[in-house]
């Protein structure tokens, strides 16, 4: 799995003009699921995010997790982030899960992320979404699952 988290002041997802999640502090997490992901997979990717030390402590070291500050976790369905760009202009999608498989993965992963953290909030599998956010720093990272 692959997601981009960014550390935000406040972000949300809009479906057809209503927000259907929306966090103030936190992280916004786009997540794609690639053909080889499992449970396992979902498992670590929520591990990292929801442990992730890039908040600012008291001496305004990034030491404290989005557990550590007690934010808002907005996670969003993002494919894209599949997308092999390494070649050409146009990008292939040869490594991202089928849209059925990447629904159950995903599926699991919001159950999970339910289950784990109170604060969560969620984008729509397979929905035109538009995604707002204030990125604070910025800070954004890439975190990767499984296989290299």
């Amino acid at each position: 799995m692959i997601s981009i988290i960014q550390r935000v002041t406040q972000a949300k997802v809009t479906v057809k003009q209503q927000d259907i999640g929306v966090i103030g502090q936190g992280i916004m997490a786009l997540v794609a699921v690639e053909k080889q992901d499992s449970e396992k997979e979902a498992q670590r990717l929520l591990e990292r995010i929801l442990n992730y030390r890039i908040f600012a402590d008291s001496d305004d070291k990034m030491n404290l997790s989005l557990r550590d500050i007690n934010g808002g976790l907005l996670i969003v369905p993002q494919f894209t982030l599949a997308a092999n760009t390494e070649k050409g202009n146009r990008p292939s999608f040869a490594s991202a899960a089928t849209p059925e498989h990447g629904r159950m993965v995903f599926g699991y992963f919001q159950t999970l992320a339910r289950e784990t953290y109170q604060n969560v909030q969620f984008g729509e599998f397979g929905a035109d979404m538009q995604v707002s956010l204030v990125n604070d720093g910025p800070v954004t990272f890439t975190l990767k699952t499984g296989a290299k």
